[in-house]
Protein backbone atom coordinates (compact mmCIF):
# COMPACT_ATOMS: atom_id res chain seq x y z
CA UNK A 1 0.00 0.00 0.00
CA UNK A 2 1.35 3.38 -0.76
CA UNK A 3 0.64 6.60 0.84
CA UNK A 4 0.90 5.96 4.30
CA UNK A 5 4.64 5.35 5.42
CA UNK A 6 5.06 3.45 8.57
CA UNK A 7 1.34 2.68 8.74
CA UNK A 8 1.45 -1.68 8.63
CA UNK A 9 -0.21 -2.77 11.90
CA UNK A 10 0.49 -6.42 11.49
CA UNK A 11 -2.58 -9.00 10.52
CA UNK A 12 -4.37 -5.19 9.34
CA UNK A 13 -6.01 -5.63 5.52
CA UNK A 14 -4.87 -2.68 3.01
CA UNK A 15 -8.86 -1.25 3.73
CA UNK A 16 -8.68 -2.03 7.61
CA UNK A 17 -5.17 -0.09 7.15
CA UNK A 18 -7.01 2.92 5.58
CA UNK A 19 -9.71 3.01 8.12
CA UNK A 20 -7.25 3.10 10.92
CA UNK A 21 -4.93 6.00 9.31
CA UNK A 22 -7.86 7.76 9.06
CA UNK A 23 -9.58 7.84 11.94
CA UNK A 24 -6.09 8.80 13.56
CA UNK A 25 -5.79 12.04 11.30
CA UNK A 26 -9.48 12.54 12.40
CA UNK A 27 -9.02 12.04 15.84
CA UNK A 28 -5.66 14.62 15.81
CA UNK A 29 -7.79 17.31 13.92
CA UNK A 30 -10.46 16.88 17.14
CA UNK A 31 -13.16 14.55 15.78
CA UNK A 32 -13.09 11.96 18.30
CA UNK A 33 -16.88 11.55 18.78
CA UNK A 34 -17.11 12.25 22.37
CA UNK A 35 -20.60 14.20 22.30
CA UNK A 36 -23.97 13.45 22.91
CA UNK A 37 -26.78 15.58 23.47
CA UNK A 38 -29.12 15.30 26.56
CA UNK A 39 -32.64 17.05 27.76
CA UNK A 40 -33.02 16.98 31.11
CA UNK A 41 -36.27 15.56 32.24
CA UNK A 42 -39.17 18.46 33.46
CA UNK A 43 -40.87 17.87 36.13
CA UNK A 44 -38.14 15.42 37.57
CA UNK A 45 -34.70 16.02 39.48
CA UNK A 46 -33.04 13.56 37.87
CA UNK A 47 -32.52 12.37 34.11
CA UNK A 48 -30.49 9.22 33.51
CA UNK A 49 -28.17 8.97 30.66
CA UNK A 50 -27.15 5.50 29.02
CA UNK A 51 -24.43 5.80 26.06
CA UNK A 52 -21.85 2.92 25.45
CA UNK A 53 -18.94 5.51 26.16
CA UNK A 54 -20.22 6.17 29.59
CA UNK A 55 -17.75 4.22 32.56
CA UNK A 56 -17.53 4.85 36.39
CA UNK A 57 -13.96 7.49 35.74
CA UNK A 58 -15.88 9.28 32.94
CA UNK A 59 -15.31 12.79 32.64
CA UNK A 60 -18.49 14.39 31.65
CA UNK A 61 -18.65 18.01 30.65
CA UNK A 62 -21.89 20.32 29.88
CA UNK A 63 -22.37 22.68 27.56
CA UNK A 64 -25.60 24.18 27.54
CA UNK A 65 -27.44 24.89 24.20
CA UNK A 66 -30.55 26.53 25.00
CA UNK A 67 -31.17 29.53 27.64
CA UNK A 68 -32.72 27.78 30.13
CA UNK A 69 -29.61 25.16 30.29
CA UNK A 70 -27.47 28.02 30.54
CA UNK A 71 -29.46 29.43 33.54
CA UNK A 72 -29.60 25.92 34.95
CA UNK A 73 -25.64 25.83 34.60
CA UNK A 74 -26.00 29.44 36.25
CA UNK A 75 -27.85 28.58 39.24
CA UNK A 76 -25.57 26.01 40.28
CA UNK A 77 -27.97 22.64 40.83
CA UNK A 78 -26.89 20.52 37.25
CA UNK A 79 -24.45 17.95 38.88
CA UNK A 80 -23.72 14.51 37.95
CA UNK A 81 -24.72 12.32 40.91
CA UNK A 82 -23.44 8.87 39.75
CA UNK A 83 -21.97 6.81 36.94
CA UNK A 84 -21.63 3.54 36.16
CA UNK A 85 -20.57 1.40 32.99
CA UNK A 86 -22.98 2.38 30.35
CA UNK A 87 -25.23 4.70 32.26
CA UNK A 88 -24.54 8.30 34.45
CA UNK A 89 -28.06 10.19 36.16
CA UNK A 90 -28.08 13.81 36.75
CA UNK A 91 -29.63 15.88 38.77
CA UNK A 92 -31.00 19.23 38.45
CA UNK A 93 -33.92 21.35 39.56
CA UNK A 94 -37.72 19.78 39.37
CA UNK A 95 -39.40 22.40 37.11
CA UNK A 96 -41.23 22.26 34.16
CA UNK A 97 -39.15 23.25 31.61
CA UNK A 98 -38.82 20.80 28.65
CA UNK A 99 -35.99 22.47 26.66
CA UNK A 100 -32.82 22.50 29.17
CA UNK A 101 -30.72 21.24 26.57
CA UNK A 102 -26.91 20.07 27.03
CA UNK A 103 -24.11 18.89 25.00
CA UNK A 104 -22.28 16.18 27.06
CA UNK A 105 -18.67 15.69 26.48
CA UNK A 106 -17.44 12.19 27.51
CA UNK A 107 -14.07 11.56 27.96
CA UNK A 108 -12.32 7.95 29.23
Amino acid sequence: MTGFPGVTPAGLSDANTRALYEAVNRAGAGKINATLDVTLTPNQSTTAVSDSRLGSNSFIGFCPLTANAAAEIGAGSLYVSSQGKKTATLTHANNAQADRTFRLLIIG
